[in-house]
């Protein structure tokens, strides 16, 4: 597998060149900038592209793209207003527009990228790669531990990409032990910020490898992306792996054949019969799952509260930016900070939370509807599901430069065109 055109390259050559750019603390800006670089780079193809360009090479944004990128504008626009409304003064929104353009911008610029011509299959195989590599590194660190041993610095890079320097800092050996769990477990993080976005790119990566056609590298990739989960001792990411797996298969496999349906029918019928059963499951599997880390989901819960609560100030438009530090209740964790969509409603007010909703409810419908004959496609349902659970533990916007092959594979199954062929008084129609 070898990039064929200059997108691929830089695509294929950062990938596979993940674990180099964190050693170096040069992933955050390096992605960033990478993001802004293809994007302005599509904007010149498109521009110059000849009328008589082969449909194959002709580069073309669809609608699914446009619907992230004007509501990522609307978002750009709702933290304008939030720092007016409260006055935040003119440093602080020239600092928090650099840190859109890093992270929530990602999360059309990617997928914009997927509109080049960048075959899913280069990425398939970068990603198992990366998770080989991952399987070394978690070796490695396994005896660090054993060797209590560990190496930390910050890159020098912070003092020119700032933007917080836990995504500069680079961490070899062992990592960092949670004192809110129970036996102070150890929890890896690799190439991410924290053990939590492990999980999450743990959770991409498996629904991406799974797509590699290469049997040997597929199972590499595979089993390189759970063992990131595991380490990582991630909760979200551990319910989240078996659940879209669940959700996709239904919803791609048992829809589309009546044998299964039938099936899938009488198989509720015996579960509505066991549904007490069930539910004391669920409970007890909640419970479990809470008190893993019951410091952690106290904090969690405090905090959704007063941001629900406060939401009330400015239902609208939002406070502009995270309350930091936070009160000693929430051990002064930012009000705004560890998860998606109640901090949203926070920070951004209903127009931030609409402007992330409606691109991933337009994306899931039109990647469903795909999935049924198209792997690139279920690949891109997979990625929506995972960051839509995962919103609501981590900050997904400020993750981005850790999954974002799961992002630009979502805008290559977004872009991808599929014949519809509908049989209609026994003439069949091919729409385009």
């Amino acid at each position: 597998m070898k990039p064929q055109n200059f997108e691929e390259k830089i695509v294929w050559y950062t990938l596979i060149g993940t674990y180099g750019l964190y050693f170096l603390g040069a992933q955050f800006p390096w992605i960033s900038g990478m993001s802004w670089f293809l994007t302005i780079y599509l904007c010149k193809k498109l521009w110059n592209q000849p009328d008589n360009t082969p449909n194959e090479e002709k580069i073309f944004i669809p609608s699914g793209i446009w619907v992230w990128i004007i509501s990522m504008l609307v978002m750009g626009l709702s933290l304008v207003v939030g720092h007016l409304d409260f006055k935040l003064g003119n440093f602080q929104l020239i600092t928090s527009l650099v840190d859109f353009t890093r992270s929530w911008a990602l999360l059309a610029l990617i997928p914009l990228i997927g509109c080049l011509n960048i075959r899913p299959q280069l990425i398939y195989r970068a990603v198992c790669i990366i998770c080989l590599h991952s399987l070394i590194v978690i070796a490695i660190t396994f005896v660090a531990i054993k060797l209590n041993f560990a190496i930390s610095y910050l890159s020098p890079l912070q003092a020119i990409g700032k933007g917080g320097r836990t995504y500069y800092r680079v961490l070899i050996g062992a990592s960092g032990y949670d004192p809110m769990a129970a036996g102070n477990e150890v929890r890896m993080q690799l190439f991410t910020p924290w053990p939590p976005a492990l999980g999450l790119a743990g959770n991409v990566y498996f629904f991406l490898a799974r797509e590699e056609t290469n049997r040997k590298w597929r199972w590499i990739g595979m089993i390189g992306a759970v063992a990131m989960v595991w380490v990582s001792v991630s909760r979200a990411g551990l319910v989240c792996l078996p659940a879209v797996a669940l959700i996709t298969w239904i919803l791609t496999v048992i829809f589309t054949k009546p044998k299964l349906q039938i099936a899938f029918g009488i198989g509720s019928f015996f579960a509505g019969i066991v549904a007490p059963l069930v539910i004391d499951l669920v409970k007890t599997a909640r419970d479990s799952f809470t008190n893993a880390r019951a410091g952690s989901s106290k904090i969690r819960k405090i905090l959704k509260e007063i941001e629900l609560y406060r939401w009330k100030e400015a239902p609208i438009w939002g406070h502009g930016i995270s309350e930091f530090p936070g009160p000693k209740v929430t051990e002064h964790m930012p009000i705004g900070s560890h998860d998606t969509w109640i901090a949203l409603l926070y920070v951004r007010g209903a127009v931030g939370c609409t402007a992330l909703a409606l691109p991933m409810l337009w994306s899931f419908i039109i990647l469903l509807i795909k999935a049924q004959n198209s792997t690139t496609a279920r690949a891109g349902l997979c990625i929506v599901l995972v960051l839509f659970i995962f919103g609501f533990s981590e900050g997904i916007e400020i993750l981005a430069y850790t999954y974002w092959p799961g992002l630009l594979m979502m805008g290559i199954a977004l872009k991808e065109k599929l014949p519809n062929r509908i049989n209609a008084n026994q003439e069949e129609y091919v729409l385009s």
